[in-house]
């Protein structure tokens, strides 16, 4: 049977950022599968080398929309662990609070974009709907939607009011009974079961191959969350399940997802209700020389940062890795021998982030330059043009 090649992205209606998927095709069967990252060069890790240890906070967030907690959450606890530095229980519960919302408002964006990839639509608009409720409870406790700038190296930048709480928690109690009727949408329609079940299968042997990380791993039978493995902020003081399912498909990435929304409640009405008192800061004045390292099971799974410092007011070395740079290569095993109508929405279940995944600066080959966005550009148009004359000829 004659071989197709079928290329997704880097620029896709599915793909909200640029990235490179090539599929070699058999008739409707994936035999192949070539993936290309490197086409986001935003040289955040030397941005943040450019900033002073709290300015670098408000860069790390704009890493990601959607994780816009989860990198200032790992940043913050790597600087913490370069001094060490204790930071107030109170700024614990607050942490928390706001990574769990975080982790709400995520998955009911995926789920929302699973769904309209499904041609599932009433999923989406019920998902999104949803997820408004949960962005205002940010707001209220915030004062942003996303971007909440509520971290910094010792602690929080902003108290919750004791007289917000009530309205919290009313608001997060009213989302249950959506979250239930999704639910049972998923556990019973017949046609998302179709679509979805025993499709893009990730075993558990690959999953550890792989090194795969969060959902995408705990869907394949790994019991593996940081927050649980090694508990940081409030998240051992909370009483909270880990979701574990056993086939791998992406039904099982759908319902374990759904099922972390109500764990995520569950902390974060436990958080609130047990906010302790005292200081939301440890008040740091010197980084002294050294390294430290901190991790955050983001919603796509273990965010990881690293920042060296040599004793002045910048970090000279910062690196981040992102859950999506591990559950990318997965997409190997879990396509290959699928159907091509499938291949888009096994991709999605991985939740991918390109933006979290991209962050290098673009050196030359000997590593003495670094190139600039403009120096990018330059050279692309450059390219252009000797490819135009060259087909002119």
């Amino acid at each position: 049977m004659t071989k197709t090649i079928i290329p997704i992205g880097p620029y896709h209606p599915l793909q909200e950022e640029p990235e490179f998927f090539s599929l070699t095709v058999e008739g409707e069967k994936v035999v192949a599968i070539d993936v290309r990252i490197g086409y986001n060069h935003r040289g955040i890790e030397k941005l943040s080398e450019m900033k002073t240890f709290d300015q670098s906070t408000f860069v790390i967030e704009r890493i990601c929309g959607i994780c816009s907690t989860s990198h200032p959450f790992a940043y913050t606890q790597a600087v913490e662990d370069i001094i060490p530095v204790e930071v107030p229980d109170r700024a614990k519960y607050i942490r928390t609070i706001i990574a769990e919302g975080e982790r709400i408002h995520s998955h009911l964006l995926w789920l929302g974009l699973a769904g309209h990839f499904l041609g599932y639509n009433t999923v989406y608009m019920w998902a999104w709907k949803l997820r408004e409720e949960i962005l205002d409870v940010m707001e209220i406790l915030s004062g942003n939607r996303n971007n909440y700038a509520m971290f910094k190296p010792g602690g929080v930048r902003r108290d919750i009011k004791s007289e917000d709480i009530p309205g919290v928690l009313k608001k997060i109690d009213s989302i249950i009974p959506t979250l239930n009727m999704l639910k049972k949408a998923v556990a019973d329609d017949p046609v998302l079961h179709a679509r979805t079940k025993g499709i893009g299968i990730l075993t558990k042997e690959e999953a550890l191959s792989f090194g795969a990380l969060g959902p995408t791993s705990r869907a394949s039978g790994i019991a593996r969350d940081v927050r649980k493995n090694a508990p940081y902020a409030a998240y051992d003081k909370t009483g909270w399940d880990m979701i574990v399912t056993q086939n791998g498909d992406v039904f099982d990435k759908v319902v374990l997802r759904v099922l972390e929304m109500f764990e995520s409640i569950k902390i974060m009405k436990d958080c609130l209700l047990n906010l302790p008192s005292g200081e939301i800061d440890a008040r740091i004045k010197d980084i002294p020389p050294g390294e430290g390292i901190g991790v955050h099971e983001a919603p796509r799974g273990e965010t990881f940062h690293y920042v060296r410092s040599d004793g002045t007011n910048r970090p000279v070395r910062h690196k981040v890795r992102a859950p999506t740079f591990m559950n990318l290569p997965t997409y190997k095993a879990t396509v290959v021998g699928e159907a091509i109508s499938d291949a888009t929405i096994i991709l999605a279940a991985i939740d991918p982030c390109y933006c979290c995944t991209e962050r290098m600066a673009v050196r030359d080959v000997k590593g003495k330059k670094i190139y600039t966005g403009e120096d990018l550009i330059r050279l692309s148009q450059e390219k252009t043009e000797k490819l135009r004359e060259k087909y002119k000829r």
